[in-house]
């Protein structure tokens, strides 16, 4: 639904439009259900940064690169810079990893930086050009804004900890730090005392991080998506009073400028941290305490 489609129900319902995925309700029942609209667009970005990346790889020369070639080994450097610093274990996939996780991330959350009303105009137009239910034509763009996409990436950390732990130490050193660390003792009884302590905060500090990575993103990006929708409906408000169209609009533009500058550094610096989290964690489960 674009802003001038929603006269029909007003700005709330213009918002809730926006806020509603495209879903496909597996089965019978309203459980369970995909968001198609965030599987969609994240395996079309993931396409793109696939395509980009080995085609530069492939055409990549020893002399003066292209600019694009340029751009690619500035972020391949940056990364991999910060995990020699950062990652203390020894592990081929480190760099790659957080390589991806970085531009992954990134270009889901750059999808918050279109206008508000293309895609999701282009998908209500094309269904009611086919025949369909405009108002029944939901599409959210930033897979990032959808809980089940920030869940979904922190898991995968979640799992990688663990297994990084596991083949760094050994399944036996990995069980016996749960119950060893933080408090460390000297004598059997004091280690049996402590265990119980041991086991219950490493399994909170466990699930707290995945959890923390799916918060943090998720509300940002979703946050961000609300504030350009609020500002996106400026001028359609002031439809309804005569004469403010002419002070609403310039004002929308400035609010829409500022806010997409700003945003800019968010959606980079979201990223970055979700990277850097992924990589400290990794160098935490590798090393031995």
């Amino acid at each position: 639904m674009s802003a001038e489609s929603a006269s029909g129900g007003g700005s709330t319902e213009y918002i809730q439009h926006h806020l509603k995925h495209l879903q496909w309700h597996v089965g019978e029942g309203k459980f369970p259900v995909i968001n198609i609209d965030s599987v969609i667009i994240t395996l079309v970005l993931s396409t793109v940064f696939l395509f980009f990346f080995l085609r530069t790889a492939r055409k990549a020369t020893a002399g003066v690169p292209g600019k694009f070639q340029t751009a690619v080994e500035m972020v391949v450097g940056f990364v991999d810079g910060l995990v020699r610093e950062t990652f203390h274990g020894r592990s081929k996939m480190i760099a790659p990893l957080a390589l991806t996780i970085f531009c992954m991330v990134f270009l889901m959350n750059f999808m918050d930086m279109l206008p508000v009303d293309w895609l999701p105009g282009a998908w209500v137009k094309g269904n009611e050009l086919a025949g369909h239910d405009p108002h029944h034509a939901y599409l959210r763009v930033v897979p990032t804004a959808d809980l089940n996409t920030t869940l979904g990436l922190s898991l995968m950390v979640f799992l990688l900890i663990q297994v990084f732990g596991i083949s760094h130490k050994g399944i036996g050193k990995f069980t016996a730090e749960a119950f060893t660390a933080p408090f460390h003792a000297e004598g059997t009884v004091m280690k049996i005392l402590l265990a119980p302590a041991n086991l219950l905060l490493r399994v909170i500090e466990e699930l707290v991080r995945p959890l923390s990575l799916t918060l943090r993103l998720f509300g940002n990006m979703y946050a961000g998506e609300l504030i350009f929708i609020l500002i996106a409906l400026m001028t359609w408000n002031s439809l309804f009073s005569s004469g403010m169209t002419y002070v609403m609009a310039p004002l929308q533009f400035i609010s829409g400028f500022v806010w997409t500058a700003f945003h800019i550094l968010v959606i980079t610096l979201q990223a970055f941290i979700f990277m850097m989290l992924t990589v400290v964690y990794l160098s935490m489960a590798a090393e031995s305490h």
